[in-house]
């Protein structure tokens, strides 16, 4: 093997590749090494030196200075040894430079193998370690080509994956086109690096934000969280750090020009600028804004929330296909039930008449239990008597009878219910027709009653 240009070889490979040239001076060492053993024997110590300034590689070949040779490919006798130095004793360790030619023709493959190999991986390597710090950023690229579905990215260095799932719907693309995508990760596999990237993503939302808007940038506006239906509604939430900027402001910019931009990107995705909220029914009524909310029930324990709003709202903060409150449901983290007033009021007013059948409970009390949680007999019924003691201020004794009435009063309902379901029998109808034929027949002597003798109505 001659190695000629070996520098030349090194600087370009590690300007190309993006390769530490370091890291291929270690590879070339190394294919050296293999090669010389190779030629020399599995035993063989060697060295490599490489002068970073002329490009020269030299080769040494380590050897013991032994009275007794055992082992040849790493040991020789004083007398070999005084070829190299006369000077040199027993048990000294000798150098011996050798020609990189000697190796041979099996011996130099080997070595151009490995040194492929190791190429190969510190490529792939240096790859990972570039894109693994751009994982959750905005990346752009060139459409390469299209593989089942997917849409494969060339990014300069690296080819990556934008996966059908992590497409927008309706965008179309074309080999050459320029795409901005969300890196979403970046796995290391034996193949070598994979760039997975996605435009559905909420993160590339609010990477878009970042961007686009200094505030966000500069950390006096925050991104709290971001929801999508990708190419359809999404909702992002943002809070000020100072008091005097306005975050919804800020992101929309001067005559909707920031948050227009945004939308362009993500082709018409209608965007929604919440403005955050520590006070989290606030921030529940913000996130379903453009509906006027009327009241917010919480239940605390379930993370769950009651909305009521006024009837004209109603469609407005469902949204269409469930939307609006989807989108809400996820950003805030809590559930949310949306209901309208006129819904409310008759769930109140049954709630309370199921109450009000118990005799120990009468609207002032009836209304402490609603308000408690407690909407009907059911709610009675599961709840503990000593809980229930709390509420309504009485003795467990006490409470456990009116949890015994609340279940005869749920019999009767549920009795009262299943016979005005049983169907109809047979005599029942026919009587019931017979009464109807009468009520006719009656209905018409009324008629001839009320009729003077010109056969007109008086």
């Amino acid at each position: 093997m001659i190695i000629t240009d070996i520098k030349r070889v090194i600087d370009q490979v590690s300007r190309e590749k993006g390769i530490d040239a370091e890291v291929l001076i270690n590879t070339l060492k190394e294919a050296i090494v293999s090669a010389a053993r190779k030629k020399l024997g599995p035993r063989a110590d060697i060295e490599v030196h490489y002068d970073g300034k002329s490009g020269e590689v030299e080769v040494f070949h380590f050897k013991e200075v032994v009275e007794e040779v055992e082992f040849p490919d790493n040991e020789l006798t004083l007398e070999q040894g005084y070829e190299y130095d006369p000077e040199c004793e027993i048990g000294d360790s000798l150098g011996i430079r050798i020609d990189t030619e000697e190796f041979g023709r099996i011996a130099a493959q080997s070595a151009k193998q490995v040194i492929i190999q190791k190429m190969r991986e510190a490529e792939r390597n240096a790859v990972y370690e570039n894109f693994i710090h751009k994982k959750g950023k905005i990346i752009n690229g060139i459409v390469q080509r299209f593989d089942r579905g997917s849409i494969i990215v060339n990014l300069g260095q690296a080819e990556a994956v934008l996966r059908p799932k992590e497409q927008m719907p309706r965008e179309n693309y074309k080999r050459g086109d320029r795409i901005r995508a969300y890196v979403m990760d970046v796995l290391e596999e034996s193949k070598g690096a994979q760039i997975v990237l996605s435009r559905t993503h909420p993160e590339f939302l609010m990477e878009l934000f970042r961007t686009e808007v200094p505030e966000v940038a500069e950390g006096i506006v925050k991104l709290q969280g971001a929801a999508r239906v990708p190419g359809v509604r999404a909702k992002i939430a943002v809070s000020s750090t100072d008091s005097d900027v306005d975050p919804v402001g800020a992101c929309v910019g001067m005559k909707g020009n920031r948050v227009q931009n945004i939308v362009q990107e993500l082709r018409g995705e209608k965007i929604d600028i919440v403005q955050w909220s520590p006070d989290v029914a606030r921030f529940v009524c913000n996130a379903l804004s453009p509906a006027e909310i009327s009241r917010v029930i919480i239940d605390e324990d379930n993370r769950s929330m009651e909305v009521i709003v006024n009837d004209e709202y109603l469609s407005i903060a469902i949204g269409k296909g469930g939307q609006n409150v989807s989108l809400a449901c996820e950003i805030t983290g809590w559930h949310l039930e949306v209901t309208s007033e006129e819904e409310y009021s008759r769930e109140v007013k049954l709630g309370y008449e199921s109450l009000m059948k118990l005799d120990n409970v009468g609207l002032p009390m009836a209304e402490i239990l609603f308000k408690s949680g407690y909407a009907s007999l059911i709610d009675i019924v599961e709840t503990s008597p000593e809980e229930l003691a709390s509420v309504m201020d009485i003795s467990v004794d006490e409470a456990e009878a009116t949890v015994v009435q609340a279940k005869e009063r749920l019999k009767e309902e549920q009795s009262a219910a299943d016979a005005a379901a049983e169907p109809v029998s047979e005599k029942d109808e026919l009587s019931a027709s017979e009464d109807d034929a009468s009520e006719d027949d009656a209905s018409e002597e009324t008629d001839v009653d009320v009729m003077d003798d010109n056969g007109a109505e008086p």
